[in-house]
């Protein structure tokens, strides 16, 4: 079982990165990611026409660097790759500091800490920088350098699946277009990459899942544009993000607000004792907004732990390693892995002897429950699902309506269907 150290490892290896919507940094991280779950690999051409959007030019960096008079660097792309806003064009020019101003991004209430910013759809170049840097940096001249490339070239995402009995689609989906932020990037690819193998390694699950490892906003509206096929497979879904900060879990329901992925995250989240909060789809945020678009309204929710631009170190580096709790990668790990099994295990049965209560101790099915810690609550169990058995409800229903735990629920259907009392 993979551990929180584990999980936190992945996202110090590739915490260095310099990722962004399109690049080599998207295809070295998914090429870590490879290394523990095989990924599909799409390379999607600049100038894609998809949907309302058109797929941009590549983007590439090698180094930039504002330096002084005396060659020294003052802001240094080397130190962080937050110190150049992403997507900036090429440059090389000598500036005076009233000059470079208007290309420079500090955060004055965060003197000590480098701001992320980005130019991803309007050609514009800049540089991000402590406020304390700025404050004392004279008047200039300045060697100005972005060696940076924008060329057409390709949008990059990776897939993986895990085949389940059915072909219907559970969806797990993480941005990788961000550079060196832990949180709110790296946490979410190591949990969804650890869920993934952990789905693999155990017994076939009835759902088929499909991991997503894309950029954010553009990688999941190209998915979308290009798998149309692949929409009406898609049961259920789930974006994660800000995975493996120390705040507490909070689930964003999907825009149907009652969908299955909706109630298994909250059934999981209430009765499993952890500190949480639930709260309604706005179309504000990560993927969710596009998988939920009413064109779609897919039943895709969001987990994260401090939500979007809730924490101070949000956007800048301060969300590094050391902001990211190994503990809290594994409780994020937990949760999902919870959830998915209340929603593989979800499902309706109908009863094939409705006329009255069916004599259970005839077919052995209270001497099976001899060894059981908890045989009342067992039995129990076995009269509600018969009793809810109709066609109409799920066990998840059942488990709700009856207050019983959704595992007691699970395993009395089993052996109800085995003693051939119940049909899915």
């Amino acid at each position: 079982m993979t551990t929180g150290s584990e999980l936190h490892a992945m996202v110090e290896r590739l915490y260095p990165l310099c990722r962004s919507i399109t690049g080599d940094g998207v295809r070295r991280t998914l090429q870590i990611v490879d290394e523990s779950i095989p990924l599909a690999i799409t390379e999607v051409p600049t100038g894609t026409q998809v949907f309302d959007w058109t797929v941009p030019q590549e983007w590439n960096i090698r180094d930039a660097y504002i330096a002084g008079a005396d060659g020294q660097r003052v802001v240094d792309f080397r130190e962080s790759n937050l110190h150049v806003v992403s997507y900036s064009v090429p440059v090389e020019a000598t500036m005076t500091l009233d000059e470079l101003r208007p290309h420079l991004h500090t955060l004055p209430e965060q003197p000590d800490l480098i701001p992320y910013r980005t130019s991803y759809y309007a050609p514009d170049w800049g540089f991000c920088l402590r406020h304390d840097v700025l404050q004392d940096l004279p008047d200039g001249p300045y060697r100005v350098v972005i060696d940076s490339t924008l060329a057409d070239g390709h949008l990059t995402y990776g897939e993986h699946v895990v085949p389940g009995r059915v072909s219907d689609e559970v969806i797990v989906s993480c941005h990788v277009c961000h550079p060196s932020l832990a949180n709110d990037n790296l946490a979410a690819i190591a949990v969804a990459t650890a869920l993934a193998r952990r789905l693999a390694q155990g017994q076939q699950p009835w759902y088929t899942y499909r991991f997503l490892f894309i950029p954010g906003t553009i990688g999941s509206i190209t998915w979308l544009a290009t798998h149309a096929e692949a929409i009406d497979r898609i049961r259920h879904g789930l974006v994660l993000a800000c995975a493996g900060d120390s705040g507490q879990l909070t689930y964003k329901r999907s825009r149907r607000g009652d969908a299955g992925i909706d109630r298994a995250m909250e059934y999981v989240l209430a009765n499993t004792g952890r500190p949480h909060r639930v709260v309604d789809f706005s179309p504000y945020g990560y993927d969710e907004r596009q998988f939920c678009s009413p064109g779609f309204n897919l039943g895709v929710g969001c987990l994260t732990r401090t939500p979007y631009a809730a924490y101070p170190e949000y956007h800048t580096s301060g969300d590094n390693p050391a902001f990211v709790r190994p503990e809290a990668l594994a409780d994020t790990l937990e949760a999902c892995w919870e959830a998915f099994g209340v929603l593989d295990r979800d499902r309706r049965y109908l009863s094939l002897n409705p006329f009255c209560e069916p004599q259970l101790g005839k077919r052995g099915l209270y001497g099976s429950l001899g060894g059981r810690s908890d045989t009342k609550t067992a039995q129990l169990a076995m009269l509600w699902v018969l009793n809810l058995a109709d066609g109409d409800h799920g066990l998840l229903d059942i488990a709700e309506r009856s207050g019983l735990p959704f595992d007691t629920v699970a395993d009395a259907a089993r052996a109800l269907h085995g003693a051939g009392l119940i049909k899915e």
